[in-house]
């Protein structure tokens, strides 16, 4: 940049007119903060080249322009953001979807599914029924308990109930109405899960208060780093980088999940992270789980880094003795920045001078002697983890807010679907997925988890697909065998890869584009979606070929996870994914606790929200139960049939109205249905004005309503927002209208009007109590 620099200031001095054009605010942003720090400044940042002004200075305009030019007969100089940074690729697709992750995304019902009432325990979800009750039509949502008793719901409160999740496969009892049972299995989970909470509120005051290192924050040569991305970042990117900026930036010992699905970009944040850490004089540690993705980890960082004097090294069974002894040497002398690697670099032997932050990639991957290990880091360094598919532990703190969590959802621009095909192992699929790969110049990965018969495979691959060429890789080859296998692989002079699932973390070879999974059903849920992740990396159209074995006889578990698999096709699908693991095999262990008994009790949503809740009483946090207000109004107040005719968008549209916190979400749920399902007949029109006054008596903490022609009675919850004194005076202000019936109930005596006025002034009234 510091010749740029310079030219510029020569063009200057000759009284020219210099334009620079960048694709973004950001990246025009950086480089008005770069070039401040070489002392030259830009006059101002034009939105196009009309707004450019013609007189002779610097100015910095938004473009896409892929090469300046010069016309100094007009002493005009112009240039591209590509000759500035080098060329980038395309934009990010925008983000369809805001926010991070919604409980009630995995929690889709259907008839039969196992449902929890807090107040009422574990029932089955019976459908939709409509059912008229004092000349008033709407829907009720049926909850079956034992003895074939019923409970029914009005479906605008559906958010009452929570889809049951159980720690193992065995399906528990349905619970009684009115009986004890429910209570006393609650009790007991709130006195197991007190003790996890303290544990929790350790970990978290721990984190709050011990002393860490604060990194400075980005100068002039970080913004040139960043600057040099190949990639335009993606909004989500973005953030992540800033989150992770600031947490470095503070006292406080920085520990960060940054989950994205596969290709998705989270390697850049990791990098930006150790990039900073290295300009403050501070070491990198990367740990990843397998030897292939260390390789593979060195030569991107070592590529990212060239310009810069940053010293990367990789440690792993690559290597040899001497090597190894050579690389620990220099990490403890200072001599390398960046020390990449497995488990290697937690053995005792390797030491750093000054390390500063520790990177972990796919941290369920470790074991637990591994994790004991980097435990210890925690309590020194700031720590980054990264991962596609967070275990549901780690999903657990990280929505608890133990830990810190980055979402990055937002795919590439030109990254499509992979299309998966699910059937039996057959040697003409195979035979034309491998060759149809090849026609179109790309290469196969063949994945069979054994490895006593890899190399029978490979041979029988190679008569089916003569043409091609095979070989294969798996983890406990000789290291000097295995290297050079996946180095002919990468310069393709291998057409056909047969590997084990060595390939699983972090491969990234555009040039792949076609997966064939073998006996995908022994394989694990997150493991296969993985896989199938390495596929896919260019804007070629990707495959998936899941293969059954000859014998495979599916057990209710398998089936759901290949049923789930076909489902999370699409871009981002990752975290879904993990959530919906979490649904077929369970909470497991929390904090090492063994908690499957008060899980398989009480479910694992209100399980959760249990321990959220005595984690806050314990950090003397005010916990507040969200109510769930009920409204009785004598008007028809549902989603007719004749309006939306499908069973299951009509309970998935009252679960999202029951669910919603805002105003402006209600009225963009019926600019929706409106653009959906035409214009809203009066029934809906009336359910959005219930909804509506829903959402105040939520902010206002008031329990119920019943409003009738003549008035209402409002009955206020024990933490109401609303203040006694202002209810007090309205009522001696106005005995005649205003009435207390109890301690926290009123009533309010209005003249006889039709239903739906009554429910418009009762609005009115509420919204006077504010």
């Amino acid at each position: 940049m510091a010749p740029l620099a310079e030219k510029i200031s020569s063009w200057l001095n000759m009284g020219a007119r210099v334009v620079l054009v960048c694709r973004t605010e950001q990246q025009a942003g950086r480089l008005g903060e770069i070039l401040r720090n070489y002392g030259v400044e830009a006059h101002r940042m034009a939105a196009s080249w009309s707004e450019v002004p013609s007189g002779s200075g610097l100015f910095i305009c938004l473009g896409r322009l892929s090469e300046g030019f010069s016309w100094p007969q007009a002493n005009l100089f112009v240039v591209s953001e590509d000759e500035l940074f080098g060329p980038k690729r395309s934009l990010a697709r925008a983000k369809s979807v805001e926010g991070g992750i919604d409980w009630t995304t995995f929690s889709q019902l259907k008839t039969g599914d196992l449902v929890v009432h807090q107040d009422h325990g574990i029932g089955r979800f019976g459908g939709l029924v409509k059912m008229e009750i004092e000349q008033k039509v709407n829907d009720f949502v049926i909850i079956e308990y034992m003895g074939n008793d019923r409970l029914y719901i009005p479906a605008d409160r559906i958010s009452i109930l929570q889809s049951y999740i159980g720690a193992d496969e065995r399906e528990p009892k349905l619970d009684q109405l009115g009986g004890r049972s429910w209570d006393v299995a609650k009790e007991k989970a709130k006195k197991s899960i007190r003790e996890i909470a303290k544990q929790l509120v350790e970990l978290y005051a721990l984190r709050k208060y011990r002393q860490g290192y604060a990194f400075s924050h980005p100068d002039h040569v970080y913004r040139e780093f960043e600057a040099g991305f190949e990639h335009e970042e993606t909004r989500d990117q973005i953030k992540a980088i800033e989150d992770v900026l600031d947490d470095m930036a503070s006292e406080r010992p920085m520990d960060r999940l940054i989950c994205g699905d596969v290709g998705f970009g989270k390697t850049e944040v990791a990098i930006r992270a150790a990039f900073k850490t290295v300009m403050d004089g501070k070491q990198v540690a990367l740990l990843v789980p397998t030897t292939v993705l260390a390789e593979q980890h060195f030569s991107t960082f070592s590529k990212r880094m060239k310009d810069y004097p940053v010293r990367v090294a990789v440690l792993s069974r690559f290597k040899s003795r001497a090597e190894q002894q050579e690389i620990v040497a220099g990490v403890r002398s200072g001599k390398f920045d960046i020390l990449i690697g497995t488990h290697r670099i937690l053995q005792k032997d390797v030491g750093f001078k000054d390390l500063g932050l520790l990177i972990i990639d796919e941290e369920q991957r470790f074991g637990v002697k591994q994790k004991e290990a980097i435990k210890r880091f925690r309590a020194l360094v700031d720590v980054l983890a990264l991962t596609a598919t967070p275990i549901p532990r780690t999903l657990h703190l990280s929505l608890l807010g133990i830990r810190d969590l980055s979402l990055i959802e937002t795919p590439p621009e030109d990254r499509l679907p992979i299309q998966t095909i699910l059937c039996p192992y057959d040697e003409g699929t195979v035979r034309e997925a491998i060759e149809s790969e090849i026609q179109r110049g790309g290469q196969v990965f063949f994945v069979h988890n054994r490895v006593q018969t890899i190399e029978a495979m490979t041979r029988k691959l190679a008569e089916l697909v003569p043409r091609s060429i095979f070989a294969f890789a798996h983890g406990q080859m000789n290291e000097r065998d295995l290297e050079e296998t996946m180095i002919r692989f990468l310069a393709r002079e291998v057409d056909v890869l047969v590997c084990t699932t060595i390939i699983e973390s972090g491969l990234d070879i555009p040039s792949v584009n076609t997966i064939i999974i073998n006996e995908v059903d022994r394989l694990g849920l997150a493991q296969v979606y993985q896989l199938r992740g390495r596929v896919g990396r260019a804007d070629e159209s990707a495959y998936a070929y899941l293969l059954l074995s000859p014998d495979a006889e599916l057990t209710r578990q398998a089936e759901k996870r290949l049923k789930a698999l076909m489902d999370f096709t699409h871009l981002g699908a990752g975290i879904q994914l993990a959530m919906h693991d979490l649904k077929i095999r369970g909470g497991g262990n929390i904090l090492g606790y063994s908690q499957a008994g008060h899980i398989t009790a009480i479910g694992y949503e209100l399980y959760l929200k249990l321990i959220e809740q005595s984690v806050a009483e314990l950090k003397g946090e005010e916990w507040q139960e969200e109510i769930n207000p009920e409204i009785n109004v004598n008007i028809h107040a549902h989603l007719p049939t004749g309006y939306i005719k499908d069973t299951d968008v009509r309970l998935n549209l009252y679960r999202r109205l029951s669910s919603l916190k805002e105003e402006t979400d209600l009225a963009e749920m019926g600019e929706e249905m409106k653009d959906r399902f035409g214009p809203a007949p009066q029934e809906v029109a009336n359910l959005l004005k219930v909804m509506s006054l829903r959402l105040l008596l939520k902010r206002m903490r008031i329990q119920r309503v019943d409003v009738s022609p003549e008035g209402l009675t409002v009955t206020f919850s024990p933490d109401t927002q609303v203040k006694p004194e202002k209810l007090v005076a309205l009522v001696k202000r106005d005995p005649k209208k205003y009435r207390f019936l109890s301690e926290r109930k009123l009533k309010v005596r209005l003249s006889p009007r039709p239903a739906v006025e009554a429910l418009a002034d009762a609005k009115a009234i509420l919204q006077g109590f504010q």
